[in-house]
């Protein structure tokens, strides 16, 4: 099994969403999103949530925008299922697809349901290799209508030891204190060690944000920037021009 298979198995599914309510200043970040998407003088009427876990993003440019539809993209079956059951009352504005974004093949799936005004993100495009996030990057963009917007939320790659470190003890501290609202028994020396050693982890591929920029704007994107950052984690976009 390579490394990002992980994520089609149910168990591993299940344990990213338990624990996702740790991470630091993950609404906020949402709010980013939003923020951007509503930059635009028209409402998005045509979305993408690529690697849409359990359609959180999705959820959240619904929310804000309730006549758009959108395709929830992920080649993880578990995390479909939570998709379809989260959004079970959307299905209508709703298409779910198990793609591969992996295989630029995924482009020919959509590209006759476009063109889309947002293509979003959330913590899934950093298990590609570097070349192939660039080029994910630039079939995104040949995806968007004129001032559509890439919002990506992201896991990068930190520079700083003293970043990454912080990024672990807020984590893991966070999910202590969930564990303790929970009634449960586990110390946190444990919770620390199952971060540590998690089964995931190996799927990581990170990126620093500068450089996910560089490749934004060398593709064309304009209005590129990380509008959000905390420790490891990002929120970095850019517009097709108009």
């Amino acid at each position: 099994m390579t490394t990002d298979e992980v994520w089609k198995l149910s168990p591993i599914v299940q344990r990213f969403l338990s624990y996702r309510a740790a991470l630091p200043l993950a609404q906020e970040q949402v709010s980013v999103m939003l923020a951007l998407l509503g930059t635009r003088p028209e409402p998005v009427s045509r979305f993408i949530d690529l690697g849409c876990g359990d359609g959180i993003l999705g959820a959240a440019v619904l929310g804000q925008y309730p006549q758009s539809r959108g395709l929830l993209v992920d080649f993880s079956e578990p995390m479909l299922v939570q998709a379809r059951e989260k959004l079970s009352d959307r299905t209508s504005s709703l298409e779910f697809l198990n793609l591969d974004y992996g295989n630029p093949a995924w482009v020919n799936a959509v590209r006759a349901k476009g063109p889309f005004d947002a293509i979003v993100s959330g913590y899934s495009i950093h298990h590609q290799p570097d070349d192939r996030k660039r080029t994910i990057y630039a079939e995104i963009f040949g995806l968007l209508a004129p001032r559509g917007w890439f919002v990506n939320i992201e896991h990068i790659l930190s520079t700083a030891q003293t970043s990454i470190e912080l990024f672990g003890k807020q984590y893991i501290d966070a999910r202590y204190t969930i564990e303790l609202q929970n009634n449960g028994s586990r110390r946190r020396a444990e919770i620390a060690d199952e971060f540590i050693n998690r089964p995931d982890k190996a799927a990581n591929i990170l990126s620093p944000v500068e450089l996910q920029c560089h490749w934004l704007r060398e593709i064309g994107y304009e209005e590129v920037d990380y509008y959000f950052r905390v420790y490891e984690l990002a929120v970095f976009a850019g517009r097709r021009p108009q």
